[in-house]
């Protein structure tokens, strides 16, 4: 089993010092789903509050760019590209979330907290009209560079 890096020898949490790391370009791609009844997804075309899955996009974009903010062994990057897309299923709303960057640590927390946030935005544009709504299936769909190498979901080493 490999070994936790986010903690120390005797076994407090730690931030890992990646300042010896050499800068390569990595990538994430994250994944998140809102479950939406169909009668609610009808709806949000017309939604009061403005086109909920632009503010979602919105709100995915500014969370990757706050993850240290948010999350306390996260290092802060400066992101070469944050995006979030949200499609309408016959089921809700499926988000991807793809972040970039060229540095000494990967980006899979930034991609991530992008579509969860994200997910949380389509909920909170959408609550007055549902409670019963879900977020499910937040995952790493892939990443890209660093020492662990590349990863893809139903391509695990």
């Amino acid at each position: 089993m490999k070994k936790l890096s986010h903690y120390d020898s005797k076994g407090r949490a730690q931030m890992v010092d990646v300042s010896a790391k050499e800068e390569t370009k990595r990538t994430a791609v994250a994944h998140a789903f809102v479950r939406i009844k169909p009668s609610v997804l009808k709806k949000l075309p017309q939604n009061p509050k403005g086109n909920p899955l632009e503010v979602a996009r919105f709100a995915g974009i500014s969370a990757a760019k706050k993850t240290s903010e948010l999350i306390p062994m996260c290092h802060p990057l400066m992101l070469s590209h944050a995006d979030v897309a949200c499609e309408i299923t016959s089921r809700g709303v499926r988000i991807t979330a793809t972040v970039s960057v060229k540095g000494p640590t990967g980006v899979e927390m930034e991609a991530l907290t992008a579509a969860s946030v994200a997910a949380l935005t389509v909920y909170d544009m959408t609550k007055a009209l549902d409670k019963g709504i879900e977020i499910q299936d937040v995952h790493l769909l892939s990443k890209t560079g660093g020492k662990s190498g590349d990863f893809k979901r139903g391509n695990q080493k």
